[in-house]
């Protein structure tokens, strides 16, 4: 495996994975995604990574202490996203980097993070942001690119403290009230509107008027990533308040002038 230089100044040390290829058709990464290992095991999960036999890799590798490992060179394709789809996009391997943090997952206990750790991904977030020219904005869960798959990095992961650093796309949660719901097996016109308005966030969902099992699980993600105090991917006044809360600031973000070029 050929070494190479770490691309951040945050990187510990460099263990190249041989699990990655050409991004295709010339695409350069335009999104980050953010995963947790679910393994009880930080070191198993960076050997996982870096065995030609597990198939699977990223970018970068973040032990719960702030030690940064990189694994694969962000020009090259990692194998960390699987199947899924952000806006439209399909291939998110081939326009993401993606950054393991060591967690064991809700299989294996699901611990907090920890600060040390968190604060470690915002700064190589924020990095990766500035140098690739990624919009601050897309820096997304695996879980909401694939979201019947998925669970990470979960309802525990602090997206706010990502936000108050620049980073991704995030609104207050509203409260939770006992008031109307929908849930599996409803229909209603109202249940369209909040899968269209899914759906221009990003998220892979079409509207139906149906509350199916995938749009239980695009409402499940939301709420990992949203309204992490309740994740039952029932459709309450809550969540629902909060995606239109959510789409109003996706659609100013949207719809804002590009920056000034340097002088």
């Amino acid at each position: 495996m050929a070494v190479f230089s770490p691309e951040s100044s945050l990187v510990a040390e460099v263990i190249p994975s041989p699990n990655h290829g050409e991004r295709k058709n010339g695409v350069q990464p335009s999104l980050i995604l953010l995963h947790y290992t679910g393994m009880p095991d930080a070191q198993a999960a960076l050997a996982q990574l870096c065995s030609k036999a597990s198939e699977v890799s990223s970018h970068y590798f973040v032990f719960e202490n702030g030690h940064i490992v990189q694994l694969v060179h962000e020009d090259r394709r990692a194998w960390h996203a699987g199947v899924g789809a952000w806006g439209g996009e399909t291939d998110l391997n081939s326009c993401s980097i993606g950054i393991e943090i060591a967690n064991p997952g809700h299989e294996h206990g699901y611990p907090d993070y920890p600060k040390r750790q968190i604060a470690a991904v915002t700064a190589l977030c924020r990095g990766i942001v500035a140098r690739r020219k990624i919009l601050p904005h897309r820096v997304l869960a695996h879980s909401d690119i694939a979201p019947q798959r998925k669970q990470d990095p979960g309802e525990k992961f602090p997206w706010k403290v990502l936000h108050d650093s620049g980073l991704g796309l995030w609104v207050p949660p509203e409260p939770i009230v006992e008031g109307p719901f929908f849930s599996l097996g409803d229909r209603a016109i109202a249940i369209e509107e909040m899968q269209m308005h899914l759906h221009e966030i990003g998220y892979l969902l079409e509207p139906t008027a149906r509350y199916d099992g995938e749009t239980m699980a695009v409402v499940a993600a939301f709420q990992r990533h949203f309204r992490p105090e309740r994740v039952d991917g029932i459709a309450d006044a809550s969540t629902r308040m909060t995606i239109a809360a959510l789409l109003k600031a996706w659609r100013a973000v949207r719809d804002a002038p590009p920056p000034e070029p340097a002088a």
